[in-house]
């Protein structure tokens, strides 16, 4: 194998080749193979004869440090950056001490608060490289080191500086914090988008470019807190003001002000398009794609806002760059070639001097004109359209820049800070080398402050060197690396370019042009860095430490002048608008370098504090300063402060010109790294010793190269035995202290050494495992085919016998075979013979017949035919007669017509027109002829006749019309006949096609029945199918059934595991809510602490209290604690907004259950007004006297509403109001009666109040207790006379003031029940709303229900009244429930208050009257019941409770009680005092004994909450007294594990549910800090045991590491192990134990710590390549099992440890697995379902070979995973949240300890309890 080398490509910069034949001295020539697969003859150059740079190993590419790399050169740096920039998808580099971030243009997911995190506290070489990883080591070495730190982030447009250093001032604010409540890092957050609005634009190159550079101090305090900030800005670039390139905008402001025109408050800009201007829309490109400017407007206001900037301020600057926008409109009008005029009333002026407060006049005139001063006289002289085209952009741009400078001075005054600033960070985002096609005064500044920081760069770095040297004893050699100072004196030194240019400004007539010829007269030829272009009289040439750049002279002098019109400052001075002449007010000081130039870039720097006093001589000669003189000072003065602090370098790269992600461009990177210093630095390392190991770490790595006997207990004499006998050249390597340092390509050789040994290995390995197996499969071969030689023979030989047995067998059978073949052959032949005789016989017997009927029907056929032939010819021939009559006829009808037309004229016409009728006018005819005949005869009757024959005219007349139409009758049914006979033809037609549709019919009746038979059989046989099918189904559905019930049960254990996750969940939020409430409860308590000290200063004189503040403190207690505890969620939800994400379902469930319960409360609250005002309306003076009675009789209580009920309710209003007014009376009178005994008579009263209760106590009658009152009042007369005192003992003012207090009391209970009655009130007003809602939701239903058809109206009536009266049913069940619990309580407090007021009623005196009870002060006796004898309880005095409470939880030492007690006896032991005091119906001593313990416990937590055995000992003891509490409450689900005697001792006064669940919260607060207890002991151990350490020696080699590994950041801290973790493991288990811990406890925090494991060693292994190997892999696995060892051995399997652990386990999979096929990929996304695929791909871009037998992970294999993982649905995010806790849960888990047989153990100085 042959040496690979880099060789010059024009394309692609540097290209790799491989050498075919070995180089020999002299070699003109190199034969190469190209990676492409070209062949090349590679020419050496004759004159230097330098070879071609060799390449790195592929072990060492894609490292994280590039000193690491054993080759340093430009080609080895190149291909570094490109292979994790392309193929591992890392945007950050290592440099020696440069942080090399190459722009994606692409968001990624590695700046979140979890990566900033993991940075936090680590070391820098520790973590792969990224911006965090400088500034933690800056924040480190600020903290360490005392000394203030520089980062310097440079690089041209477009690389991302900006970001790079806003994500650091990011980082500083997260880790830190601000030392005060006002968010001051919310505040140097918020400066960045007003800078950016204001100071950035979109260019070619970049659509978020800063053109201005910057540099931000951070200031800290003493416990290095952020305190405030100071900005200082540089070169801002006011000719982007005026003029825009193509595609090029101007600063964000302006367009995000065009954007938001349309607010109201922006009307009075009269703002519009951005088009619409001429200052932004020269570059044609208006908007930014994925920008809302108007967004962007929102947020620079919003951060205004927060930095203190007024609104008034905001709109003043709103106006002022409104006012720029419209100047720039302003248009002028050649007069002649050197004049000009505004036109008159100019809308763009008018709006400029409106919105500036300046005369529209005045300025108009200015615009147009100048002044000239001379010596004598001042000329005011009109200008030209072009110059005065000029001037207003130069006043445009000396506004923008005074603005500019207002801004920046106001963000200061925000972020100062008025506590001492004890050190600081600087970020300074600086322009970096610059050159273009024309380079002009901006790139020349810009240019020579690169110069000025590439100095100071390489001094630093060289300086480094030389601590490093001289740190290990190194002898020191001058290292040769480039010195910039000539350059730098080329340009700032005496007759230098920026002296010359000053020089020239002040010349009269000085040009562009002769300030060119003096450059080429002082320096041309005499400097070897200055040169003349040849085709060029205007330009000059100056080598660059990056590069030459030409820069051409014409404007220099204009730019470096920054010339403003002084007339049209004045005009803006004189401005009514009060924030204007603010901007202006440096003009009239010393102007600071903070002035701009006219067409470049401002050069700005602080603001003096102080104002600069002198002449005014003095004062205009410092306003001439040039701009480059400016620019020379701010830049001196910043590199004074970069020199006084520890400078960090981030040198940002533009990978591309397109901004497309992830693409290289080789030859724009090259530029940038040979511009931004990072080749010096990689050359200053290659000149001297680049490589360098600790001793431990080249014996690890290079233990392969050295013998046994090599290898000395000494690590250091042992390496340089082996390097002498490696490396005969001493030169190659020094020694030192703890390093061994290597010239440039000996790691190099030494890896080449190393991989042949391995190899060498390898083949013998391989050698003789090859053998072995070979051997042991031929042995394996042989045996086997001795086997199946063995078996094949005897097979063959029973296989033979068989055969012969088969033969003779077959011999026989084939006999008698042959034999049934012919017989059967011969009776099918017969039989076959006869059914063909009987066949034929049947056909020819059937032809015959059907012969016959052939014949037979033809006959038939003939008959009929020729009868119908007969027919027809008689029917045709009667129809040709017929036709012939009725031709005949109609002719002779046509001549009897002719005859009667002619007739018809005649009079006898009406007579003859009847004639021709049918029979009846024939008759009628003849008659009249008869009559004619016999007129003769008749004439003697005519007369008589006349009548009669006018009556027979008229009936003939009506016959006649009769007759008509019988002949229109008859002519109708003569066509009905035609018709009929033609129906009957077509009916004798049908009756023949029936007859023959019959004999179908028949026919196919017969085919149908035959049809029909076989249906009937086939369906019996398809029936035969059914069923068998039916019977199939029957067997499917039954496999279903029971597939249906597997899938429901799945359904249902994913549904309960679904449930189980959301209880877990809910759980979660309440813990993390308790979380934070015991947070702001602690800070609360400090911040309480710290206003005691600040505040508590003792005054003079006795302030006064009252003295019911104690007592009704303790009498209340319990009720607020309860009540506290209600509000617990309330009061934590806002706070917890952040963390805990809102379930909506469960707040609206929530929201309606709180109203629900409201409600039902102030129904109860209703009744009980109402039986109040029932009593005091009876005038009943002891309520309870008269319902206690009715108790006792109904002692049983029903569901609410019922008179029980009622009663109940009554009674316990009655009692608390009577108990209460008692107790405030007698609590008054008996403070007043203290206050002035002690006042009149200190001497002889008594002391101690105590006292006086015990002897009332110990009184056993009414009598004595008379007397002794009455002594009382005898003892405290005094002498001397009172003002107080109205009678001789002063007891009618105590009546009086107890009266008042009386008086005020029931005020406030009247306010008090005032205001329940509005709130009654309002709530009946809801409730009647409510109701009118629902009328009309359920009138709409009705209405809905009316237009459904009956059957669905009256369906959806039914689901709906369902629904309804279930819902009902349920909320009944809920309340019944409910008031039953309620009623219980109430019942058991109400035995406590009747047997209280039965006491005090018996302890009264029997003569004395109710109102004298209320004036005299005596305490109510307790008569002492008759003790039983209780086993198990512990009793103690009231005043004893504080020593109990002291002795027992603050003082107690964990250790000695864990160890020489049983567990949990402290918990025991304030149960048992809690017994006593429910034994005696002290409601007031379990409150206060509960409320002290809560409070003890949380005090000692807080004082010592960072101790886990005290943390540990007190969540086991709380624990254990909930469970007391919870056993012997007396509830059956906690009874049924309890003995007969423990039942025996449950509670049975008071129901102190309340109670548990405030030591429920107590615990799980407890169980929190815990958890992070043992998180901060854990963690430093987690890294280095799990992931650093090597616990199976030599699997994994170190790898060169480079330079950052040797940071100064490194503490000598003790190294951990695995064992170290185990034994830490085993402590807390151990510790855990002996404090009595409930095991289910013990498994859950196991699980924590487990998990806590897991994921910040998962978290760190996705941080750094350098753990991504196959061999890391390995030891992870092993660290693993090791763990789960641990886990078996003390039986905690089970606990859902090793689950959490499952991430890393698969992390360390991955990296072990084959990762090349198709088949792969499909492995590893089966296998890694506990890790993301954003974790996947990420180890996958870090796995790093160790050696060179490991290949790297190709980028289509990782395409391919991605491919498959696209439709996987998981979180975006990269790491594990190492700080989530898990849900806690404490399981019930009752004693078998009896509590009589607990002993108290006299070291607990518990001597004042005592049993009973």
């Amino acid at each position: 194998m042959f040496a690979r080398v880099w060789i010059p490509d024009p394309e692609e910069v540097w290209k790799s080749a491989e050498l075919l034949k070995d180089y020999k001295p002299g070699d003109k020539v190199l034969l190469l193979h190209l990676e492409e697969g070209k062949d090349l003859e590679y020419r050496l150059d004759p004159k230097t004869k330098e070879l071609p740079h060799l390449r790195n190993p592929d072990i060492l590419v894609g490292e994280n440090d590039l000193t690491a790399l054993s080759y340093l050169h430009e080609p080895a740096v190149l291909h570094n950056l490109r292979v994790r920039f392309i193929d591992s998808k890392l945007i950050y580099t290592y440099c020696g001490i440069v942080l090399v971030a190459i722009n994606p243009y692409e968001q990624l997911p590695i700046y979140g608060e979890d990566i900033i995190n993991a940075y936090s506290g680590q070391n820098m070489g520790d973590m792969d490289p990224h911006i965090f990883a400088v500034a933690e080591e800056a924040y480190k070495q600020m903290a360490r080191d005392e000394r203030n730190q520089s980062i310097i982030v440079s690089g041209e447009s477009g690389a991302g500086k900006t970001v790079s250093a806003k994500y650091a001032m990011r980082y500083f604010a997260t880790v830190s914090g601000s030392a005060s409540e006002a968010n001051v890092e919310e505040k140097v957050l918020a400066s960045n988008p007003i800078m950016e609005s204001i100071g950035n634009a979109k260019t070619t190159r970049n659509d978020n470019s800063s053109r201005f550079g910057k540099y931000i101090e951070i200031g800290f305090d003493k416990r290095y807190r952020i305190i405030g900030a100071n900005m200082r800005t540089y070169l801002l670039e006011k000719s982007r003001v005026v003029f825009q390139a193509e595609e090029e905008r101007n600063y964000h402001i302006f367009y995000q002000l065009c954007a938001s025109a349309k607010l109201p408050e922006f009307k009075m800009l009269r703002l519009g398009n951005a088009d619409d201007f001429n200052y932004t829309q020269q570059g044609g490109s208006p908007v930014i794609e994925g920008v809302d400017d108007a967004k962007e407007m929102a947020h620079t206001r919003q951060a205004c806002t927060l930095l203190g900037i007024s609104e008034s301020h905001q709109m003043g600057i709103f106006r002022i760059l409104a006012g720029i926008l419209h100047l720039g409109n302003v248009g002028f009008t050649s007069r002649d070639a050197d004049s000009c005029t505004i036109p008159p009333k100019h809308e763009p002026l008018c709006i400029f001097c409106d919105l500036m407060g300046v005369d529209y006049e005045e300025m108009c005139h200015w615009l147009c004109h100048r002044k000239l001063a001379t010596a004598t006289e001042t000329y005011i002289k009109p200008i030209s359209k072009l110059q005065a085209t000029n001037a207003r952009d130069a006043l445009a741009k000396h506004i923008y820049a005074k603005l500019f400078n207002w801004i920046v001075d106001n963000v200061n005054q925000a972020l100062h800070s008025a506590v001492k600033q004890h050190s600081f960070i600087g970020v300074l985002d600086i322009y970096g080398f610059e050159t273009f096609e024309i380079n002009s005064f901006e790139q020349f500044c810009i240019n020579y402050a690169n110069e000025k920081l590439q100095q100071q760069f390489n001094m630093h770095v060289f300086k480094l060197e030389q601590e490093e040297y001289m740190k290990e004893q190194i002898p020191w050699t001058l290292i040769d690396f480039y010195d910039n100072q000539p350059c730098i004196n080329l340009i700032e030194s005496k007759l230098g370019i920026l002296d010359l240019l000053d020089e020239e400004c002040k010349m009269p007539k000085g040009t562009d042009d002769t300030w060119a010829q003096k450059l080429y007269n002082t320096h041309l030829n005499k400097c070897t860095l200055f040169e003349k272009p040849r085709l060029s009289n205007k330009a000059f040439i100056i080598q660059h430490f990056a590069d030459k750049v030409e820069y051409q002279c014409e404007g220099f002098l204009e730019k470096n002048k920054d010339t403003v019109f002084e007339e049209q400052i004045k005009v803006l001075k004189s401005s009514k608008f009060k924030m204007l002449p603010e901007l202006f007010q440096d003009d009239e000081k010393a102007i600071s370098p903070t002035s701009a130039t006219s067409s470049g870039r401002t050069p700005l720097t602080r603001i003096p504090a102080k104002p600069i006093k002198g002449r005014p001589g003095q004062m205009a000669k410092e306003h001439k300063k040039t701009v480059g003189h400016q620019f020379r000072n701010s830049l001196h003065l910043l590199m004074e402060t970069l020199n006084a602090t520890t400078p960090h370098y981030v040198r940002c790269i533009k990978p591309n010109d397109f901004k497309f992600p992830f693409t290289f461009d080789e030859k724009r990177a090259v530029q940038q790294l040979r511009a931004c210093g990072v080749l010096e630095t990689i050359r200053i390392s290659a000149a001297g010793f680049p490589s360098r190991w600790t001793y431990q770490e080249f014996f690890s790595r290079y233990r392969v190269l050295m013998k046994q006997k090599d290898v000395l207990s000494d690590r250091k004499q042992t390496c340089k035995n082996v390097l002498e006998k490696l490396i005969l050249d001493k030169d190659k390597y020094q020694f030192g202290k703890t390093k061994i340092f290597f010239r440039a390509g000996q790691v190099a050789y030494l890896e080449k050494l190393r991989a042949d040994k391995l190899r060498a290995a390898c083949i013998r390995i391989q050698k003789t495992i090859r053998g072995w197996l070979l051997r042991k499969k031929y042995l394996r071969m042989r045996k086997a085919a001795i086997t199946v030689q063995r078996y094949v023979r005897g097979y063959q030989a029973r296989c033979y016998a068989k055969f012969l047995r088969r033969t003779k067998a077959a011999t026989i059978i084939q006999k008698y075979w042959r034999m049934f073949v012919v017989c059967r052959r011969y009776k099918i032949r017969r039989a076959a013979t006869i059914v063909l005789q009987s066949y034929l016989r049947g056909f020819l017997a059937r032809n015959r017949y059907r012969k016959i009927l052939r014949e037979h029907k033809a006959v038939i056929i003939q008959k009929r035919v020729r009868g119908w032939l007969a027919r027809t010819h008689y029917k045709r021939s009667m129809h040709a007669i017929i036709y012939l009559q009725c031709c005949f006829r109609r002719m002779m009808a046509k001549r009897e017509l002719k005859k009667l037309k002619i007739e018809a004229r005649s009079v006898e016409r009406y007579k003859k027109l009847h004639i021709g009728m049918e029979n009846k006018i024939m008759q009628l005819q003849r008659k009249v002829d008869e009559q004619n005949k016999d007129y003769k005869c008749l004439v003697e009757k005519l007369t008589n006749l006349e009548g009669i024959y006018n009556s027979e005219t008229e009936k003939l007349r009506s016959d006649l019309e009769r007759l008509q139409l019988s002949e229109e009758e008859a002519k109708v049914a003569t066509g009905r006949v035609l018709s009929l006979q033609e129906e009957i033809a077509k009916l004798r037609k049908d009756l023949e096609q029936t007859r023959s549709e019959k004999k179908c019919i028949e026919e196919r009746a017969d085919q149908y029945k035959q049809e029909t038979e076989q249906l009937v059989s086939n369906l019996k046989e398809e029936n035969t199918l059914l069923k068998q099918e039916k019977e199939a189904l029957n067997h499917r559905i039954v496999e279903q059934a029971k597939e249906m019930t597997e899938t429901m049960e799945k359904k249902l254990v994913e549904e309960t595991k679904q449930l189980e996750l959301d209880l877990n969940d809910e759980r979660l939020r309440y813990q993390n809510l308790l979380n934070e409430f015991s947070r702001l409860e602690e800070r609360y308590d400090d911040l309480k602490e710290e206003m005691t000290l600040m505040v508590h200063v003792p005054k003079p004189g006795h302030k006064r209290t009252d003295s019911t503040h104690s007592s009704n403190e303790s009498e209340y207690t319990f009720s607020s604690e309860i009540a506290e505890m209600e509000d617990i969620p309330s009061r934590t939800e806002e706070p917890s907004e952040k963390k805990v994400p809102l379930d909506m379902s469960l707040f609206l469930k929530l929201q309606k259950r709180v109203t629900e319960l409201e409600q039902e409360k102030q129904v109860m609250q209703d009744e009980l007004d109402r039986k109040e005002e029932q009593v005091l309306r009876s005038g009943a003076l002891c309520p309870f006297q008269q319902s206690f009675p009715y108790e006792k009789s109904a002692p049983e209580v029903t569901a609410p509403g019922a008179p029980a009920y009622r009663v109940l309710m009554e009674q316990l209003t009655s009692v608390s109001e009577e108990l209460d007014v008692r107790k405030e009376e007698v609590l008054i009178l008996r403070s007043q009666l203290v206050s002035q005994k002690e006042a009149i008579h200190p001497k002889n009263t008594m002391t101690d109040s105590t006292i006086l209760l015990e002897d009332v106590q110990k009184m056993k009658d009414k009598g004595e207790i008379a007397q002794a009152y009455i002594g009382l009042k005898e003892t405290n007369r005094s002498s001397a006379l009172d003002y107080r005192e109205l009678n001789e003992d002063g007891e009618l003012w105590l009546v009086y003031e107890g009266l008042k207090q009386a008086n005020r009391l029931l005020e406030s209970q009247l306010q008090s029940q005032k205001r329940s009655h509005e709130n009654e009130a309002e709530a009946l007003r809801g409730e009647i709303q409510s109701l009118k809602e629902e009328n009309n939701r359920q009138q709409q239903l009705l209405a809905q229900n009316l237009q459904l058809p009956p059957e669905a109206r009256i369906e959806a009536s039914l689901q709906h009244e369902i629904t309804r009266l279930t819902n009902e049913n349920l909320d009944l069940m809920e309340q019944l429930e409910k008031q039953d619990k309620t009623v219980r309580k109430l019942k058991k407090q109400l035995k406590v208050f009747a047997k209280k007021i039965g006491e005090l009623e018996v302890g009264q005196m029997e003569n004395i009257s109710p109102g004298q009870i209320i004036d005299e002060p005596i305490r109510p006796v307790n008569i002492p019941r008759k003790e039983k004898d209780f086993q198990g309880m512990l009793e103690y005095k009231k005043e004893d409770e504080q020593k109990l409470v002291k002795n027992l939880i603050l003082e107690l030492k964990p250790r000695g009680v864990a160890v020489n007690l049983i567990p949990g006896l402290p918990a025991y032991i304030l149960f048992m005092c809690v017994r006593h005091a429910d034994y005696l119906n002290d409601d007031q001593k379990v409150r206060s004994l509960l409320t002290s313990t809560i409070n003890s416990i949380k005090k000692v937590l807080k004082k010592r909450g960072d101790d886990f055995e005290t943390v540990s000992f007190w969540l086991s003891n709380t624990c254990r007294f909930l469970h007391c509490l919870k056993q012997y409450s007396g509830e059956e689900g906690f009874m049924k594990h309890n003995t007969s005697r423990q039942n025996e001792h449950c509670l049975t006064n008071f129901d102190l549910a309340e109670y548990r669940q405030v030591l429920s919260d107590l615990a799980i607060q407890i169980y929190q800090q815990l958890v992070r207890v043992l998180e901060n002991i854990l963690q430093p151990m987690i890294v280095s045991g799990m992931l650093e350490h090597e616990t199976i020696q030599g699997v994994s080699g170190v790898k060169p590491t480079g330079l950052r590994k040797r940071t100064s950041s490194i503490a000598d801290e003790g190294t951990y192990t695995l064992d170290s973790i185990l034994r830490q493991l085993n402590s807390f288990h151990s510790v855990m134990c002996q404090h009595g811990m409930d095991p289910e406890l013990i498994k859950q925090v196991v699980k924590q710590m487990f998990y806590i494991v897991g994921a910040i060693t998962l978290n760190n292994l996705l941080l750094r390549k350098d753990m991504c190997s196959w061999s890391k892999g390995m030891q992870i696995r092993y660290n693993v099992s090791q763990l789960e060892e641990w886990l078996r051995d003390k039986n905690l399997m089970n606990s859902g440890a090793k689950e959490t652990l499952e991430p890393l386990i698969q992390a360390a999979q991955l990296l072990q697995v084959k990762k090349k096929t198709d088949d792969d990929a499909e492995a590893i996304c089966s296998m890694c379902n506990a890790l993301t695929t954003a974790q996947i791909v990420k180890v996958l871009n870090l796995y790093t070979p160790v050696n060179e037998f490991e290949e790297r992970v190709s980028v289509s294999f990782i395409r391919t995973i991605q491919m498959r993982l696209r439709d996987r649905k998981d979180s975006p995010q990269l790491l594990m949240d190492a700080k989530h806790i898990f849900p806690v849960t404490f399981p019930f888990n009752p004693s078998s300890l009896a509590l009589e047989t607990i002993q108290i153990p006299a070291s607990l100085g518990l001597g004042f309890i005592s049993r009973v």
